[in-house]
């Protein structure tokens, strides 16, 4: 049988025999020297992140004389790459040491950084070089994801990462929170281009971290040798494995219709509730300070242990549930308000949907399973945009929440029965079950 089979991997484990779990905490992971190291980076230059993103939309509005086509090429550039590499960087992340491959792509990611800044202070920037670092900074961060997704159990081990998963989850939204803010006041006082130059600066800490890692503490498995068909490989190990094809199809699903926010509220925003860009940030502030809060309580829960098949479907329900109610409220602060839940479910289901996928398959292919992940998890978004942007248009600006929040709920009751009646998820030595019991 193949080692990378279901049923080998459950034997693996001495349910009679083995050890009890050591205690656990919300900011557990915090007390891996490595992982500090990486979280302490990922702080300050997912700040960074934030800013350029606002930096870099209103640098091409400026350019296109507030052409909302040109700001839709600009994101599409560099959305397009995962498409066709993440499932290639899940190769990679699995033939090479992660830590090496990261400190390469974060480098790489600054110099993007780096470059629009320097052509944007020095003012020869135009709108072709902001496309072309767009389409840049897509190919980098298509291969970077996956690396950076499977490294982290790497850092802290298989007991605590359900706890860094949440963590990272913290910091990334406390960054989305903090970081527009920021990127705001600099662009009216000093202009886009320091902005890029500050992010650019910003890596130095991620990068510093990788380099200060003792590498010998790494929960490190064999690396794959390099041979043909690696990717067909990782292809068929996921087709074996129906509890995870019922998973992953649960995530495009709610990913591509549900999380559909970058459409929603900004139209939500203008056309039903008359607001203006005030309005649109003041949604998207709520949505981000639920989430943070979602991702907070994930960290709480984690200490727990592993995650939860009742939880992961839960979470999927009660996001589904929520949407529809944000997106029915008839004024624009009762939508907000309704969105800060939405953010907390949505962190529930996203956090636990991502530590399970971790946590189920085997070492030797969990980079080639991560690059799939994220592949379904965004590779919906050229499918529900339009879709969504239509159903605003040609009914109503309520209508993509409502619709998403209906076929979040559908997509969850179908794969939370489905995967019931087979008995869970199986995990590497453990088995999720609908009771959310973890047997040993």
């Amino acid at each position: 049988m193949p080692a990378y089979a279901g049923g080998a991997e459950t034997d693996q484990l001495d349910r009679n025999t083995a050890a009890p779990p050591p205690r656990r905490r919300m900011f557990g992971s915090l007390r891996v020297r490595n992982y500090r190291l990486y979280a302490s980076g990922q702080v300050v230059s997912l700040v960074g992140l934030w800013m350029q993103r606002v930096a870099q939309d209103w640098l091409v509005l400026e350019l296109s004389n507030g052409s909302p086509i040109a700001l839709g090429i600009a994101a599409a550039l560099q959305f397009a790459p995962t498409l066709f590499l993440s499932l290639w960087a899940g190769v990679l992340a699995d033939r090479m040491d992660k830590r090496k491959l990261l400190l390469v792509l974060e480098t790489g990611l600054g110099l993007c950084a780096l470059t629009l800044g320097l052509l944007d202070v020095t003012g020869v920037v135009q709108l072709w070089h902001v496309y072309l670092l767009c389409l840049l900074l897509g190919a980098v961060s298509a291969v970077e994801t996956p690396v950076r997704q499977s490294f982290v159990v790497e850092m802290v081990g298989r007991d605590q990462l359900t706890n860094a998963v949440a963590l990272n989850s913290m910091t990334f939204n406390l960054a989305r929170m903090v970081g527009p803010a920021v990127a705001g006041g600099l662009i009216i006082f000093v202009g886009t281009g320091w902005v890029f130059l500050l992010n650019a600066v910003s890596f130095i800490g991620v990068i510093t971290g990788l380099l200060l890692m003792r590498a010998g503490e790494l929960h490190r498995g064999d690396p794959v040798p390099r041979e043909k068909g690696q990717l067909r490989e990782g292809l068929r190990y996921v087709r074996k494995r129906p509890d995870l094809v019922i998973l992953l199809s649960l995530v495009f699903f709610i990913s591509t219709f549900g999380l559909n926010f970058y459409v929603t509220l900004a139209v939500l925003a203008r056309n039903t509730f008359g607001g203006d860009a005030s309005a649109y940030g003041l949604l998207s502030t709520l949505l981000a300070v639920g989430t943070l809060a979602g991702a907070t309580l994930a960290a709480r829960r984690s200490a727990r242990g592993k995650p939860r098949l009742k939880l992961l479907i839960v979470g999927a329900l009660a996001f589904g549930a929520l949407e529809i109610v944000a997106g029915l409220m008839p004024t624009m602060w009762l939508s907000g308000l309704a969105l800060i839940p939405v953010g907390i479910a949505m962190m529930t289901f996203t956090t636990t949907a991502n530590a399970t996928v971790q946590l189920a398959v085997s070492p030797a292919m969990r980079g080639r399973v991560m690059g799939l992940y994220m592949l379904v998890f965004l590779g919906g978004n050229p499918l529900g945009g339009p879709v969504m942007g239509w159903l605003a248009e040609h009914f109503t600006a309520r209508a993509p929440m409502v619709v998403g929040g209906v076929v979040s709920i559908v997509a969850a009751v179908v794969g939370g029965l489905v995967l019931a009646r087979r008995g869970g998820i199986t995990l590497t030595g453990y088995r999720l079950r609908r009771r959310a019991r973890v047997t040993r």
